[in-house]
């Protein structure tokens, strides 16, 4: 089974995909394809890419399906439903736009991801994570800055720096009487 002769098609079509994979799974997966057709041995493949011998064997039997590297790219998986509704859209849209944090009784003039988190399960009852919300923000097209803080200017700064000689030089040494 660890055995594979690769045509010198296949074996390029394999190094293209090698060069131009994005995923360090689908890189890691390929490199393995190749190095075992050299000959290397399925343990020390496994070895130098950290992985077990059992998964060089299971990337070896998927790509021998239809010596395909496509075969080797992760497949779509289910995942757990996301609790983003298009309801939650529009209600935080309307707090970005219409609303701010002190109108509804915060402490606050400008709207946090935190802040956002409470004020959403206030409404909703349920408890969204940072990054949901982050994410939906940036689906929104807002983006995150550090705020900034800007001092009043000086009202005393002209009284200040008017009459200073332009170069005062060094103090004439005094001495106590006596």
């Amino acid at each position: 089974m660890s055995r594979l002769s690769l045509t010198s098609g296949q074996r390029r079509r394999l190094q293209r995909q090698l060069q131009h994979a994005h995923d360090a799974r689908l890189y890691r997966r390929t490199l393995a394809i190749l190095e075992v057709s050299r000959g290397q041995p399925v343990a020390q493949v496994a070895q130098s890419l950290g992985v077990t011998r059992c998964a060089i064997y299971h990337w070896i039997e998927h790509y021998r399906e239809a010596f395909d590297p496509t075969a080797l790219a992760d497949r779509d998986r289910c995942g757990r439903p996301s609790l983003w509704t298009e309801d939650l859209t529009v209600l935080l849209r309307t707090l970005l736009v219409d609303l701010t944090p002190d109108q509804l009784g915060y402490s606050a003039v400008e709207w946090t991801v935190p802040l956002l988190q409470e004020h959403l399960e206030h409404c909703t009852g349920q408890r969204l994570s940072d990054p949901t919300i982050r994410r939906e923000l940036h689906r929104l097209g807002y983006v995150w800055k550090r705020p900034r803080y800007v001092l009043d200017p000086d009202p005393e700064l002209e009284k200040k720096t008017a009459n200073s000689p332009a170069n005062p030089g060094f103090a004439p040494a005094q001495r106590s009487a006596g």
